[in-house]
């Protein structure tokens, strides 16, 4: 069996300016990071993006789509890319609807290469970890597909903080039986323990409540 090696975190860069891009891009190899370079939003969008750790260096003002009209559309298709903005046209209002919009930074230019690089660091690492919640998530929804719809029901009223025989009662079956699925639903979710078990719910939960969110 072939092992794929896993994909190296990117710094993607749209800029319309060609020198922007070569300086961005020789700045952002000089400290080992991959990086791939587009000249408009257009371009990005169609570019089929690997899955791995990534960020957004990009610019507001570029003909076409708009730098904000990128930020808009990728909120719109659920892809939580990090993004820092540049900007030489920058004003108060339009970065703080950036950043309410959830950019990390908005940089005028011209800006210390540090600030720039201090800002991509902390895109990669968000990105790594809210990839790594979306791996534990996806194991979490695929194990709690195994459950019965009984085991379902059960596990409801235990995370809801019920004991063994409220539960028995308020399905009407055996204490005795509510212990044998108790014992099952922590096998199949691959729970360690009961605050385990819980901590899964409550993620199975919150994704519950961010996809209606994203569809109202």
């Amino acid at each position: 069996m072939r092992i794929m090696k896993p994909i190296d975190p990117t710094v993607f860069v749209v800029d319309d300016d060609l020198s922007v891009r070569e300086a961005l891009s020789s700045l952002i190899r000089s400290v080992g990071l991959r990086v791939e370079t587009f000249a408009s939003a257009q371009d990005f969008l169609q570019y089929q993006r690997p899955d791995a750790a990534a960020c957004l260096v990009l610019d507001v003002r570029m003909p076409g789509l708009s730098g904000l009209d990128l930020q808009r559309e990728l909120a719109h298709s659920q892809e939580r890319i990090p993004i820092i903005f540049i900007t030489g046209h920058g004003d108060i209002p339009m970065s703080v609807r950036a950043m309410k919009a959830g950019a990390i930074e908005f940089l005028p230019k011209p800006f210390r290469d540090e600030d720039l690089l201090d800002a991509i660091r902390e895109g990669l690492e968000r990105s790594q970890v809210a990839r790594q919640q979306r791996v534990e998530l996806a194991e979490i929804q695929e194990r709690y597909a195994t459950l019965t719809s009984r085991e379902r029901e059960v596990i409801i009223l235990i995370v809801k903080g019920m004991l063994n025989k409220q539960v028995a009662a308020e399905l009407g079956i055996t204490e005795i039986t509510i212990k044998v699925h108790r014992r099952r639903i922590l096998q199949k979710m691959n729970a360690k323990s009961l605050p385990d078990l819980v901590r899964m719910v409550e993620k199975l939960r919150q994704s519950d409540l961010a996809d209606k969110n994203a569809h109202t």
